[in-house]
């Protein structure tokens, strides 16, 4: 069996073991949107534009989401010892790691679009942007914070920290990321053509795949251990 089919049976075993389960997604999805109501009444509106803070309560909204669930990835798995069967299948360290990593880009992506959706009813954007030019930004950040949240969360849960090591781990890492996506995202807000929007996604791109890459590589040591 190729890895690329591989890679595609754990993404769909993950993916209906928690939209089964639901805790893990409706836990990801009610704090994006609590996280933004709260935003929305923490703001002087008379003082504050929502286009001004929107794109970075967005990412900001979207991380902790996002390392709040990449916590209870392996969860269910460690618990009752099938992980540990996965890693004794025929089946590549690499496969297992991009296959989980895509199941978290799916929660990742409903996050975001959620989020999205929500910033601008809270705050009454009437003119948020392109759609279009939201998910190209969105996308790359995505595939990055599921890629450093699949790893570290692994990481996190052979620790004896635990969930709390988590964002130790991930938002140093991150922070570029968070960085160039806060700047992008309000551009798009601001209706700014795609020529000074581009630039940032490119290199958003270039994290992603740096995450994805050397996540790959390390992750066969840390299932080693």
């Amino acid at each position: 069996m190729t890895s690329l089919r591989w890679i595609g049976l754990i993404a769909m075993k993950d993916l209906r073991q928690e939209f089964r389960s639901g805790g893990r997604v409706i836990a990801m999805l009610a704090f994006a949107v609590l996280a933004c109501f709260l935003f929305s009444f923490s703001l002087d509106r008379s003082r504050v534009d929502g286009l001004d803070v929107a794109a970075g309560l967005l990412w900001l909204t979207v991380l902790f989401s996002s390392i709040a669930g990449a916590g209870r990835t392996f969860d269910a798995e460690e618990d009752d010892g099938a992980f540990r069967h996965l890693l004794l299948a025929p089946v590549s360290r690499h496969a297992i790691y991009l296959g989980k990593t895509v199941a978290n880009l799916v929660l990742v992506c409903l996050v975001a679009a959620l989020a999205a959706a929500a910033l601008t009813i809270f705050f009454g954007i009437a003119e948020p942007g392109s759609a279009a030019h939201h998910a190209s930004v969105l996308f790359p950040g995505a595939i990055g914070l599921a890629a450093a949240g699949t790893f570290f969360g692994l990481i996190s849960r052979h620790s004896t920290l635990g969930d709390s090591l988590l964002p130790v781990l991930t938002l140093p890492v991150l922070a570029p990321l968070i960085s160039l996506g806060a700047t992008a995202s309000s551009r798009v807000f601001l209706g700014r053509p795609w020529a000074e929007i581009g630039g940032s996604v490119r290199l958003l791109w270039a994290i992603a795949i740096g995450l994805v890459v050397v996540g790959s590589l390390l992750f066969r040591y840390i299932t080693e251990e």
